[in-house]
C-alpha cells in the first residue's frame, strides 16, 4: 500500500485535521511546484509524489496531533528548506502567521513564489541564519511557537530556537528516531536557554513505520544575551 491523496486526507481527518476542496488543491499545486523547481534547486531529495505526501506534507502536519494550532498564533520556521513544516501548517490553518527563516537565497526564492501561487497571507520570509534573527530585537523572544524540522541534534536546534520563542511560549522539535537520547544530550543547553521539556510525543507513520517524535518545549524564563552565539559556533560548540 502506497500513500495516495485520498489516504492522506483519510489520515488527517483520523486526526480531526478535515481538509476542504480548496486545502487539497493548494497541497495539489505545492506538489507540482515542488518538483518542478527541485530540477533547478536542490529542495528535496524526495520527489516521488507518495513519499512526498507522507514524508513531507503528513509529516509537517503531525505536530497538530500533539498541539493545538486552532488559535491565533505567531509561528517562526527555523531553517524551513522548501517550507516544511510550516507551509503544509498554513495551509491547513489559514490564521496562523507565519515566519519563515533560512539561510540559502535560492530556497527563499522558491517560497516567495509558492506563497504567492499558494495566495497564502502573514507569511513573512527571511533570508538569514538563525544565530543571526535570534539577536534582532524586533524578532528576539517574540514568537508563540518556534519550530524546527530535520536542521540539527537537539542541543544546537535549541539555542537556534529557543532565543526567538516568548517567555510562556512553544519550542516544537519535529525529529525522527533517538530523540530520547538527543534530548538527554540537551539537558543543559535547554535549561540554560531557559526552556522546559513538556512532553516528548514518539509515534510512527502510517504505512512505511517509520519513528518520529514532537518534542515540546516551554519557554520558562528569557534567554542570556550572550545566545545565540555567532553563526556557525552553535554547530561547532554545543552547550554540554
Amino acid at each position: 500500500m502506497t500513500l495516495n491523496e485520498n489516504h492522506f486526507i483519510e489520515y488527517l481527518e483520523k486526526h480531526n485535521v478535515i481538509l476542504n476542496e480548496f486545502q487539497v488543491k493548494k497541497f495539489r499545486t505545492y506538489y507540482d511546484l515542488l518538483v518542478e523547481w527541485n530540477e533547478k534547486v536542490n529542495l528535496t531529495a524526495i520527489t516521488e509524489q507518495k513519499d512526498v505526501y507522507l514524508k513531507h506534507f503528513y509529516d509537517s502536519i503531525t505536530p497538530s496531533f500533539y498541539f493545538n494550532f486552532e488559535k491565533e498564533r505567531t509561528i517562526c520556521d527555523i531553517g524551513a528548506g522548501a517550507g516544511f513544516p510550516s507551509i503544509p501548517l498554513k495551509i491547513c490553518f489559514p490564521h496562523l502567521q507565519i515566519t519563515i527563516v533560512d539561510s540559502l537565497k535560492k530556497r527563499i526564492h522558491f517560497l516567495t513564489h509558492l506563497i504567492e501561487e499558494l495566495q497564502l497571507s502573514n507569511v513573512q520570509l527571511i533570508h538569514s541564519r538563525a544565530e543571526d534573527v535570534g539577536k534582532l530585537k524586533q524578532y528576539r523572544e517574540s514568537f508563540d511557537i518556534v519550530t524546527a524540522r530535520a536542521v540539527a541534534r537537539m542541543a544546537v536546534l535549541s539555542e537556534y530556537c529557543l532565543p526567538l520563542c516568548k517567555i510562556g511560549g512553544t519550542f516544537l522539535a519535529l525529529k525522527g528516531s533517538n530523540s530520547e537520547e538527543e534530548l538527554l544530550n540537551a539537558k543543559k543547553a535547554i535549561a540554560v536557554l531557559g526552556g522546559e521539556v513538556v512532553e516528548n510525543n514518539v509515534f510512527h507513520l502510517p504505512i512505511e513505520n517509520s519513528e518520529r517524535s514532537i518534542i515540546r518545549i516551554k519557554k520558562m524564563k528569557k534567554t542570556k544575551k550572550i545566545y545565540p552565539r555567532k553563526a556557525g559556533t552553535p554547530a561547532k560548540n554545543p552547550i554540554t
